[in-house]
């Protein structure tokens, strides 16, 4: 499988509600790195603990989050997803759409890191109080 397929994968599995599928392809010692500025900024160390602290949070705090990936750019080890954001934040009930970038590096068939690059302005904005 290349490293493409091995991201493709991973969004496929997002579009499809499957957490599972999600985190498959993630190595278990990936560093995952949100977006300084993200409600979920922080450096997550391992698939159990992204799942728990990334896709978790994002399942109680948001309905219909989703990533829309507009382009996949692959440089060996490096995959890179262009696409967009958007989501309703709970507690306020405010809609939101947010460009993002994703930097996964890949190695032996698993994803090992892991970087978002994200409009964090758009989230806050959606999360802020009325």
């Amino acid at each position: 499988m290349s490293n493409r397929a091995v991201i493709e994968a991973h969004y496929a599995a997002n579009e499809a509600g499957d957490l599972a599928g999600m985190l498959a392809p993630l190595s278990p010692d990936i560093v995952w790195t949100e977006a300084t500025g993200s409600p979920l900024a922080g450096t997550y160390l391992g698939a159990s603990s992204v799942a728990e602290n990334v896709f978790g949070a994002i399942a109680r705090e948001w309905d219909g989050f989703a990533v829309a990936i507009d382009e996949l750019l692959d440089d060996g080890d490096t995959v890179m997803a262009l696409g967009t954001y958007s989501g309703t934040f709970r507690a306020t009930g405010r809609p939101f759409q947010a460009r993002v970038v994703h930097i996964w590096r890949v190695r032996d068939g698993k994803a090992v890191r892991f970087e978002q690059v994200a409009d964090t302005a758009e989230f806050l904005s959606a999360m802020a109080p009325l």
